[in-house]
């Protein structure tokens, strides 16, 4: 029944839903939302998704308001007023007051003949023909139809502002979702050992340099630093498995010569992508074939990245 209501409610996007957010998107103050009970737990949350999509936001229970909270309204902002029947009596007297203010009012209403519906200057139809559950008692249907309006607002007014990527990362900067959208190669990669050889090394001093260093790995680079391949400790079983150890082989004989490569201003996430679709599990990290080290599957799972 749910998943019905929110179907129903494309056939409620019209005029009234484009003059909602072209108030918004012209607002020069912030978006002020209130409602009761339920409604105000969705309030609420459109708050939460508004600031976090580039749209200042801010909520005000309805019994508050009428209460000394009101004092939080100024002048410029847009006032949305969230309720399913329009017609509660703390709604009631916040809309009196909000129309005395003068502040453009958006309903988001699920009753088109209620107070709320008539006064306000905008009305955003979340009318639903039933709450699911027993006797269509609990908010159900109606709370969940007013979650989807809201987030159609605040993904339209985003897309209106060219909200970017980078933008939801200066919002986001906590947690696995920040890191994804912020932490970039170069402040993982220089936490670990810089293994490298030289073309001419022998064998057993690749060996040395790969146990020592811990990452599996050593870059093959020339005197200048530049990158010419790798040898992984896959790379030393295989050739012991195809030849034995000979005397005389040396890093270039079995270096990979075309290695997988990130540069460190690439995205951390990038780097996870990369060893997916490669089906490895580091990257060596160069500037201009420059060789900086290292980045494997370890230090993205201690960065919460995975």
């Amino acid at each position: 029944m749910e998943a019905a209501a929110v179907s129903a409610l494309e056939h409620h996007l019209d005029g009234q839903f484009e003059r909602a957010v072209e108030l918004i998107f012209n607002c020069k103050g912030r978006v002020v939302i209130s409602g009761i009970g339920k409604s105000a737990i969705i309030a609420q949350k459109i708050v939460a998704t508004l600031n976090s999509t580039g749209t200042p936001a801010i909520f005000l229970h309805a019994a508050d308001a009428i209460h000394g909270d009101l004092g939080m309204v100024q002048e410029q902002d847009v006032v949305i007023l969230v309720s399913k029947s329009g017609e509660s009596p703390e709604i009631k007297v916040l809309l009196s007051l909000i129309r005395g203010f003068g502040n453009p009012l958006i309903a988001m209403v699920g009753n088109l003949h209620s107070m709320l519906a008539r006064q306000s200057d905008v009305v955003l139809n979340t009318t639903i023909e039933q709450e699911a559950g027993m006797n269509s008692l609990a908010p159900t249907c109606s709370t969940t139809v007013q979650l989807v309006m809201g987030d159609a607002l605040a993904i339209t007014l985003m897309e209106l502002r060219g909200f970017s990527s980078d933008d939801f990362a200066r919002f986001h900067p906590g947690g696995t979702l920040g890191k994804k959208l912020y932490l970039r190669v170069q402040e993982v990669y220089v936490h670990n050992e810089q293994p490298r050889v030289s073309p001419e090394t022998a064998l057993k001093e690749v060996i040395i340099e790969i146990t020592s260093r811990r990452l599996g790995a050593t870059a093959v680079t020339d005197e200048q630093g530049l990158l010419l391949g790798i040898i992984t400790d896959g790379d030393l079983r295989r050739m012991l498995e195809k030849q034995g150890m000979h005397p005389g082989l040396t890093a270039r004989d079995i270096m990979t010569t075309s290695p997988k490569t990130v540069e460190p201003d690439a995205l951390a996430i990038e780097a996870l992508d990369l060893m997916r679709v490669h089906d490895i599990t580091r990257l060596v990290v160069t500037n201009e074939k420059r060789y900086l080290g290292f980045i494997d599957l370890n230090n993205l799972i201690r960065e919460g990245i995975i």
